[in-house]
């Protein structure tokens, strides 16, 4: 049976098409990521880029690399599944309400905050209407789906 695409172009393509879908989310959805969905997307970056050397370097090698930064992103989305359950605080300062800072007015204040609000890292978001299963906990999902592809990728011969 003659596969559609080699290995490492299939996990690159899943792993760049995560990141790609958030952004859409975001400029055709409105949605706003906060800090913890940010951090999530760059391990698929790099999975992609190292899947993609799989083509040109020893496969095996290169799929378990990207499968491995590739659970980074699983292992960030798990971090992010607690904080939105409030299991766990945030470790990322970010995350945490805005202050006042050293503002001494209202008006320092108002000119210290971002031009677009950031969305609280613990206020879940859910992309599926009637799906009780927010973005994080989907991307945990999709994650360990996608490494578990790439990881039997390098396990395979040929």
């Amino acid at each position: 049976m003659r596969r559609l695409l080699p290995t490492p172009l299939a996990v690159a393509a899943l792993a760049a098409a995560a990141p790609l879908l958030a952004m859409a989310t975001e400029r055709w959805g409105g949605l706003n990521p906060c800090l913890l969905c940010l951090w999530q997307r760059w391990p698929y970056w790099l999975g992609a880029a190292l899947a993609l050397l799989g083509l040109l370097l020893p496969r095996r090698l290169m799929l378990a690399l990207a499968g491995l930064a590739i659970l980074g992103s699983a292992a960030a989305a798990a971090v992010h599944v607690g904080v939105e359950a409030k299991w766990w605080p945030s470790p990322l300062p970010g995350c945490a309400a805005p202050t006042a800072g050293g503002a001494r007015s209202v008006e320092e204040l108002m000119n210290s905050l971002a031009a677009a609000p950031a969305k609280p890292c613990d206020e879940p978001t859910y992309l599926i209407p009637g799906l009780p299963v927010s973005m994080a906990g989907m991307n945990l999902i999709y994650a360990l789906g996608l490494a578990g592809l790439a990881f039997a990728g390098a396990r395979r011969r040929g």
